[in-house]
């Protein structure tokens, strides 16, 4: 029985990256022509959003998403969430319509064909680099002046299995304030049960995402920085700690 186990989880990891290739591959064309230019962002963000709803699905994960506010359409935001999986990115990207740009580590830029389009499309950010770090603040605020918005996990990385929530760096907070754009805590429930970086584990089910009331940077000052990253952690840690087991 547990020799099935491991079997199943083996084949269940190479088909999530059998899945994540498989639309890349057969929307090459489009997907080339789409990163041609900056101002064609939205048309790849539907794209991907297309790809990120194939993924979920293929992997068995049924998604239910709730709201306590809506994003205007045409607005941008800072969007932020817990990190535990590498589903994140797919969840995240059926979350919201509302075109919006990660920033992430520029590791994931090696993986195979996801990588030429993430790096081409993403803000990369070398986190032992200051000068890396001082570029994606030039990066997003381009973007944000473009009118999308912006997605950071602001845990910096993955934590420990046992962690439930890492503190949050600063760097999206800044942004916020930098930007007066209003903060939205996205929570991931099951992502770290469904499908965490633990490579004997996961399994088909449910994903919920708990996304809640926008948190307002209105008249913040960069002084505010760290208590509006306590903040924001403090609602998207209550929200872990009182999910349904």
């Amino acid at each position: 029985m547990i020799i099935f186990k491991y079997l199943f989880w083996i084949l269940y990891r190479i088909w999530f990256y059998i899945l994540v290739a498989i639309p890349i591959v057969l929307l090459l064309p489009v997907l080339l022509i789409s990163i041609l230019k900056e101002s064609w962002y939205p048309f790849f963000f539907k794209i991907a959003r297309v790809w990120a709803y194939f993924i979920l699905i293929g992997m068995g994960f049924r998604v239910k998403i709730d709201l306590d506010q809506k994003p205007e359409r045409y607005a941008s935001y800072m969007y932020i969430a817990n990190h535990t999986s590498m589903a994140d990115i797919m969840l995240m990207l059926v979350a919201s319509k509302n075109p919006f740009v990660f920033v992430g580590k520029k590791e994931l830029a090696k993986i195979p064909l996801f990588g030429f389009f993430y790096k081409r499309t993403c803000i990369l950010v070398d986190r032992s680099s200051e000068k890396s770090r001082k570029a994606v603040f030039l990066r997003a605020q381009r973007r944000l002046k473009q009118g999308l918005s912006i997605c950071i996990f602001p845990e910096g990385g993955v934590p420990d299995e046992s962690v439930i929530l890492d503190d949050f760096k600063d760097g999206a907070f800044r942004l916020a304030i930098n930007h007066q754009i209003p903060i939205v805590p996205f929570v991931f429930l099951d992502n770290k049960k469904r499908f965490s970086y633990t490579f004997f584990s996961g399994s088909p089910g449910l994903m919920r995402v708990k996304g809640h009331k926008f948190i307002n940077t209105e008249g913040l000052k960069i002084e505010n920085t760290k208590d509006l990253n306590q903040k924001a952690r403090s609602v998207i840690f209550e929200t872990l700690q009182n999910r349904t087991k």
